[in-house]
């Protein structure tokens, strides 16, 4: 059963979104992403939010924003709650949910990464708890050859082996290979569609991993929404967002979504390690990337590999950005990084219940990952700095940034500046 909207949804939807029902009305003047950020920023300064524009105070809210918005624009944007039913009622026959970033259901990941750049609406169906459970991004270009496809389904058959959600741009070619090896291996999945989210919710191919909680599908755009190349440009940044690490299978040289997406994130995201597939011929486009800072993929070989992998590149972007060589050798003591054994959980508390469907063999990594994560979101009620992390848990002060930069990312730890502290999340603040 979906959820019905919450009254700020509404409001977001009627202020930035289409409503695509047949057809566009194009006449509309949409708020841009800029335009609804200020409006947030105005809204939150009045201690107001989205929904008292439709609400009992909505002349008065209109009026707040008239001196940043014309009045009118915004009346006729508000005013199309006829079409708005409609479109839920489309919606909700696709068993496509909507969630605003006013929501506390909106993914964690995108607020904590992308911040204002964060979508206002995102469509999905599916399981939206995956979209908090990080994993590997796999991305490369739409027109292969079999090889390459045979190849990336066996990167996503080994993200399931892993336990690693798979996430992708649910595209053809390498983006729909990866998914369909990480679903044939009884993987996670989460795409990130630039359009026709609607066509994508009722293909027969993803009924069933849909209905068993296997596959999320999502979009910053109109479910019924058709191919553009901006669109598809832009959401690139969500699907990293949404990721502990991303793979380039194949890109083209300085053109096209792939090669954008990954300069975009090495350049400036910085969200997560890039890995190019690295081999003799892979092409001009992945040579480049190479020498942009991005990390040559080491081939794992198995799930443990793949793991480590992983998670020893999230430690070398926070600390070494530019380090270009991978060990997979395990680092873990009997008291891994110097943190006391009387403070750590057992490995086996960290992993689901005997008898569970989940229940998988956790890597050293992800099981010290999983302990630090429990012990300063106790011990940091008092916000501290990295300084003095590190001595808490008794490792150096690059891999406590390493391991704080990912729990803030998760959402377990919250940032301040000036100066520079980390505290455990309250999550009391929202992001309209």
């Amino acid at each position: 059963m979906i959820a019905p909207l919450t009254p700020n949804t509404q409001a977001i939807l009627l202020l930035t979104a289409p409503l695509i029902v047949g057809r566009s009305d194009s006449s509309l003047e949409l708020l841009t992403l800029s335009e609804y950020n200020r409006l947030a920023r105005l809204l939150r300064e009045k201690q107001k939010e989205p929904a008292d524009l439709i609400g009992s105070t909505a002349d008065e809210t209109v009026g707040i924003c008239a001196a940043a918005f014309d009045r009118k624009r915004m009346e006729s944007l508000l005013g199309r709650g006829f079409l708005l039913s409609q479109a839920v009622e489309r919606w909700n026959a696709r068993a496509i949910w909507v969630v605003s970033r006013a929501d506390s259901s909106y993914p964690r990941r995108l607020k904590a990464r992308l911040k204002e750049d964060a979508p206002p609406v995102l469509y999905g169906c599916g399981d939206a708890a995956l979209l908090d459970t990080g994993g590997l991004a796999v991305v490369g270009s739409r027109h292969v050859d079999d090889e390459l496809i045979s190849y990336t389904e066996t990167v996503g058959k080994l993200a399931a082996e892993a336990r690693r959600t798979l996430v992708s741009g649910a595209a053809k070619g390498i983006d729909r290979a990866a998914m369909h090896g990480a679903l044939q291996a009884g993987g996670k999945v989460a795409g990130v569609m630039s359009d026709s989210l609607e066509r994508g919710a009722l293909a027969r191919d993803n009924r069933e991993p849909l209905m068993d909680r296997n596959l999320v599908l999502i979009s910053p755009y109109d479910p019924a929404a058709g191919f553009n190349v901006g669109h598809a440009m832009q959401r690139n940044k969500v699907i990293y967002a949404l990721a502990d690490a991303a793979l380039v299978v194949t890109s083209d040289f300085e053109k096209g979504g792939t090669w954008a997406g990954a300069i975009e994130q090495l350049e400036k995201l910085h969200f997560v390690p890039v890995f190019v597939r690295s081999v003799a011929n892979a092409g001009k486009g992945n040579s480049a990337l190479l020498k942009q800072g991005a990390v040559p993929w080491p081939h794992p070989s198995n799930p443990d590999e793949l793991s480590e992998a992983l998670s020893t590149a999230a430690a070398a972007l926070a600390s070494e950005p530019k380090q270009e060589t991978l060990s997979f050798a395990l680092r873990e003591k009997a008291a891994p990084y110097g943190i006391p054994k009387e403070t750590m959980p057992s490995t086996a508390s960290l992993l689901p219940a005997q008898g569970s469907s989940l229940q998988a063999k956790a890597t050293p990594a992800e099981a010290l990952y999983g302990a630090v994560r429990e012990i300063l979101s106790r011990e940091l009620t008092e916000s501290k700095n990295e300084a003095q992390v590190a001595e808490l848990l008794s490792v150096s002060k690059s891999q406590a940034k390493a391991w704080l930069t990912r729990l803030v990312a998760d959402g377990a730890l919250e940032k301040t500046a000036k100066p520079l502290r980390y505290r455990a999340a309250k999550n009391t603040e929202r992001l309209l």
